[in-house]
C-alpha cells in the first residue's frame, strides 16, 4: 500500500500577474479532482489540514505553493495535471522555475 507523504510545489505562476490570469486559475482550481472549495481564502481539495488527505495552495513570492498529503502517486497525478490545465488556459508554460520555467 502507497503510504501518505507530504508534498510541496511552487509553480511559475506569479503573484503580480493580471487578475485575468489569476481568474482562470480559480476557474482550473474549481475543475480539479477533489475540488472542495476556499477556506478562509485558501483553495483545498480532497479534505483540510486536519484530514489525512488533502491539497491546500497559496500565492507566495516564490510563485502558486501547492502543499499536499497524500500518496506520492496520487500526488504527482494531480500535480500533472493542474499543470497540464495550466498551461493550456494560461497560454505559457506552467512548472516548477528550479525545474526552469520561468
Amino acid at each position: 500500500m502507497d503510504r501518505i507523504h507530504s508534498h510541496h510545489c511552487n509553480l511559475n505562476i506569479w503573484a503580480h500577474l493580471p487578475d485575468e490570469v489569476w481568474n482562470k486559475v480559480a476557474n482550473i482550481y474549481e475543475l480539479m479532482p477533489g475540488w472542495k472549495g476556499y477556506t478562509d481564502g485558501i483553495p483545498h481539495w480532497f479534505g483540510q489540514e486536519d484530514d489525512d488527505v488533502f491539497i491546500q495552495a497559496s500565492v507566495e513570492p516564490s510563485g502558486l505553493s501547492f502543499y499536499a498529503q497524500m500518496n506520492k502517486s496520487e500526488w504527482d497525478s494531480w500535480i500533472e495535471r493542474f499543470k497540464s490545465e495550466a498551461t493550456k488556459a494560461l497560454g505559457f508554460n506552467v512548472g516548477e522555475p528550479e525545474d526552469g520555467f520561468h
